[in-house]
């Protein structure tokens, strides 16, 4: 007897009671291993659970509360898993009809054309000789401020995948607000066209947007980020104009859209800067700014040497804003960027 319970309970209740708690013991065990299911786990557990409360409501009402939060915490898993199935599907989609692999290599040949900054800066990348990059993937950390007036940084784990014989690339990313609070993102380009999807806590949207100025604004991003996939310098895409000794002038027109920015060179033939008259922002009074990307810093992933520390810089009215400061952990090209996803 338990003086507790004021309502009897048959042995085959209780063993549906039993059966509860191990739902909850086995969805906390999968949950502390990110399992990828456990959240289906959370509702059976949460199922079974409540009706019982119900069945027993005068002495098992207050397991209602925490139901309701794990029930929560199981939805919010849905959600993450659900985006994930979402990105895995759209970059298989991308790489399968985006990736030509071949073993062409870049000769002295392929880059006689080109302004001597662009041609010395293939050649310090170390590109030469080597098999024409058709995809990359990068891995990367950052920090980042979601407007000019905040005064803390956002910690966010990124992974990018980019194709050069057709332009496009599928950027996702994971930004931790707080303990309760972070928010999945998901930049993408593909046949010249943009979107950008934003989703709170992976289940509401809070950016879903399309549109001209979004798909101009992507292919600067793709050529500026040409850093890291030195191939695309020989694109069909692209053209090059000199500007002095130092600096060359770039232009990428794809399926209707164009980008076009400027690229800075130090002595030794290393990318330090790139520029473009971007647009901020994708609605109706949308305007272009002056917008940078600054290395810090250079590494070699596979032989070839990109840049590994980078930051973002709007140049606004008001002033510089500063929002992304950005390091790359892994580049992985061809061959090996494809067995991440197991595609041939």
């Amino acid at each position: 007897d338990v003086k507790g319970i004021t309502q009897a309970i048959p042995k085959m209740m209780g063993l549906v009671w039993r059966l509860a708690m191990l739902c909850f013991f086995t969805y906390a065990v999968l949950y502390f291993q990110n399992a990828k299911h456990a959240w289906l786990i959370g509702f059976i557990a949460v199922g079974v659970s409540q009706c019982l409360i119900v069945l027993y409501w005068h002495d098992a009402k207050a397991g209602t509360i925490p139901n309701l939060i794990i029930l929560a915490v199981s939805h919010s898993g849905m959600g993450y898993q659900n985006f994930q199935n979402l990105i895995r599907r759209e970059t298989e989609h991308l790489l399968a009809s985006n990736v030509r692999m071949d073993d062409d290599t870049i000769s002295d040949g392929d880059i006689s054309k080109l302004p001597a900054p662009v041609k010395n800066w293939l050649t310090q990348s170390g590109v030469l000789n080597r098999p024409r990059i058709s995809v990359a993937k990068l891995t990367q950390i950052a920090e980042l401020q979601m407007q000019p007036t905040q005064k803390s940084w956002l910690t966010a784990e990124a992974t990018q995948y980019t194709t050069i014989d057709r332009p496009a690339f599928i950027w996702t990313v994971d930004v931790a607000m707080n303990n309760a609070l972070h928010f999945l993102g998901r930049d993408k380009l593909e046949n010249g066209k943009a979107q950008m999807l934003i989703k709170a806590n992976s289940l509401f949207n809070l950016v879903n947007e399309k549109g001209e100025k979004l798909n101009e604004a992507a292919m600067q991003r793709y050529l500026g980020e040409m850093v890291w996939a030195p191939s695309l310098a020989l694109s069909p895409f692209i053209t090059w104009e000199a500007v002095n000794d130092t600096t060359a002038k770039a232009t990428i027109i794809y399926r209707g859209t164009k980008g076009t920015g400027v690229f800075t060179f130090n002595a030794s033939g290393d990318v330090i800067k790139f520029s473009a008259m971007r647009f901020k922002g994708n609605d109706a009074e949308a305007k272009r700014y002056e917008w940078t990307i600054q290395v810090l810093e250079y590494s070699v992933f596979d032989g070839v040497r990109v840049p590994s520390r980078v930051t973002s810089t709007w140049k606004l009215d008001d002033g510089d804003w500063t929002w992304l400061k950005l390091m790359v952990t892994d580049i992985k090209y061809n061959e090996q960027a494809l067995n991440t996803l197991s595609l041939h």
